[in-house]
């Protein structure tokens, strides 16, 4: 058992994501039923009556559950970790900004922080003692990040320091995939695309449906949503998404000025998930998602990682 497992009590060594729009409380609650730590992704400004939603799904289970929150939307107002912390989590995952507030009132409340680091110097930053778990998250992972690393150098960085256990993501959608983090050190493996199209996750159809008909080379890596959106990310942590006739149409950043129709046009066709022009969040494990399933049948999958590793023992023995 690893320390992380004595920590928090899990069964199977997988986190679901804390991908905002994706993972809600239902989410959450069905990986941790299923023996992983299910995590909530939350939105930058959550109302309160979202969390209590949310919460809902996870406060009365007996399994481990988390939230995920951008730290940069928490430096201007720590009530969504405040109110969260009211209920309860197992830890709290703070990354892309300052995390130093946010992790000493996690601190506070008894609870363990994890930091999602994409190079190496944030592997030095999430090193401090305000932060208890690490998450090395390679550049092939869905949604928001650095893309300077692959997973597996950044995880063989990581898990060297040999102080803190360490999560790996990206790329992760498979008991192969799986089995390979936890061969190379991971005490936990953090899946975010592959519950995209889980029936619990809360994208709308036309995003589930996307990701089901996409392939390994089929994402792009682009800070264009985020600009069209005049959303306050720092230039370093793009995102991968699935490629879209917005996004080969707009992969220059250079000339872009503000443009407030265009905001409201993405903002619009987020609304109504048209996913030719807004964003779906995937990594290039969306290779590995051809059909809707529940939570469950994908942790059941991607817990096939014990025979995965006892084949390769017995090929090398």
């Amino acid at each position: 058992m690893s320390d992380l497992q004595r920590l928090l009590g899990y069964r199977e060594p997988i986190f679901n994501a804390s991908m905002a729009g994706a993972a809600g409380g239902a989410l959450a609650a069905a990986v941790s039923q299923a023996g992983g730590v299910g995590m909530i992704g939350s939105p930058a400004a959550p109302k309160t009556e979202w969390i209590e939603q949310q919460v809902q799904h996870v406060a009365s289970l007996s399994t481990p559950w988390g939230v995920g929150f951008m730290a940069w939307a928490l430096e201007a107002d720590l009530y969504p970790l405040e109110a969260f912390l009211d209920f309860g989590p197992s830890l709290v995952t703070l990354s892309f900004g300052d995390v130093s507030r946010a992790a000493a009132l996690a601190h506070e409340a008894g609870v363990l922080t994890a930091m999602q680091v994409g190079h190496a110097a944030d592997l030095e930053r999430a090193m401090a003692d305000d932060i208890d778990i690490i998450i090395a998250r390679g550049g092939e992972g869905g949604g928001h990040g650095r893309n300077e690393a692959g997973t597996l150098p950044l995880l063989q960085l990581a898990t060297a320091q040999q102080q803190k256990p360490v999560i790996a993501a990206g790329g992760i959608g498979t008991a192969r995939g799986v089995a390979a983090v936890l061969a190379a050190g991971a005490s936990a493996a953090w899946v975010g695309t592959r519950f995209l199209a889980a029936s619990e996750a809360t994208g709308h159809k036309n995003v589930k449906d996307a990701v089901q008909q996409a392939g390994l080379d089929d994402t792009t890596y682009t800070r264009a949503f985020d600009v069209a959106q005049q959303l306050p990310w720092a230039p370093e942590f793009g995102g991968r998404a699935l490629r879209n006739e917005f996004s080969d149409t707009h992969a220059d950043l250079s000339t872009w000025a503000p443009d407030e129709q265009l905001r409201l046009e993405m903002q619009e066709a987020r609304a109504e998930a048209r996913t030719s022009m807004s964003p779906v969040y995937a990594g290039e494990a969306v290779q590995f998602i051809d059909s809707v399933q529940s939570a469950a049948e994908v942790m059941a999958e991607l817990a096939g990682f014990r025979k995965v590793l006892a084949d390769a023992a017995s090929r090398f023995a």
